[in-house]
């Protein structure tokens, strides 16, 4: 679990050490990642997701797993330009830090016979925010970790690892308090952990690949639609004419 020492990434590590899994917490903050760590009976590794070396580290270091939540994230610079150097670095966590974990994570479970990744992408992927002052580097990050899990999802499949790109609404947390009214369409927190573990659970691999928000889409209808949904191609970010 990625950036799993805070906010809604600490929502999903209690939801899943509440619910019988073995949970790695990490991040960049150690003092955070292990207070977590500690409370759940999970493991701390302190890192950073945009360091390959980091990233491989802890490969090494947990072995196999059987799910991977790719959650960390920044929001990068106000405004449409901001600072280059703090620009690119939101793609470097948001994007890289993605990649990198995918990679390092999906040839063990290709070994091991399969397993599931969850990549946590944004309603900002799909829906560009627009108002003065607002990341411009963020909704693009979050764009392009949803393509690319959906790219991946469809090459893995086939060696039984399923790839989910899913948004967690948005919940009021530290990094969105500060963006956003009291009075803002806030998502309940346990909305994101309860879809990730309803993802974990195996009985939603029809839908890798597909965008899935936590608070507007509901798994099994979108289980008893299958087919209406690779039909159609919905719960899918496309250009329609």
């Amino acid at each position: 679990m990625t950036g799993g020492g805070r906010g809604i990434g600490e929502n999903i590590v209690r939801e899943l050490a509440a619910n019988g899994f073995d949970v790695v917490v990490t991040g960049r903050t150690e003092e955070q990642v292990r207070a977590v760590a500690d409370e759940i009976g999970g493991r701390a590794l302190v890192g950073d997701v945009s360091k390959r070396e980091d990233v491989e580290r802890w490969r090494d270091e947990v072995g196999n797993v059987d799910l991977l939540v790719c959650n960390a994230g920044v929001s990068g610079p106000d405004g449409p330009f901001g600072d280059p150097d703090e620009w690119w670095r939101t793609f470097e966590v948001n994007v890289l830090g993605v990649y990198l974990c995918n990679r390092a994570f999906a040839q063990q479970m290709i070994e091991r016979g399969g397993g599931r990744i969850v990549n946590v992408a944004s309603g900002a992927a799909y829906l560009p925010i627009v108002r003065e002052g607002a990341s411009t580097a963020y909704g693009a990050s979050k764009a392009a970790v949803h393509r690319f899990s959906e790219l991946i999802a469809g090459q893995l499949a086939p060696r039984n690892v399923f790839v989910f790109s899913i948004s967690p609404g948005l919940v009021k947390t530290a990094m969105t308090g500060a963006n956003f009214p009291d009075d803002a369409p806030w998502t309940p927190p346990e909305l994101a952990p309860r879809l990730v573990r309803a993802l974990a659970s195996g009985r939603a691999d029809a839908l890798t690949g597909r965008y899935i928000h936590a608070e507007h889409d509901d798994v099994d209808d979108l289980l008893a639609r299958i087919d209406e949904i690779r039909e159609q191609d919905l719960n899918a970010i496309r250009l329609r004419r």
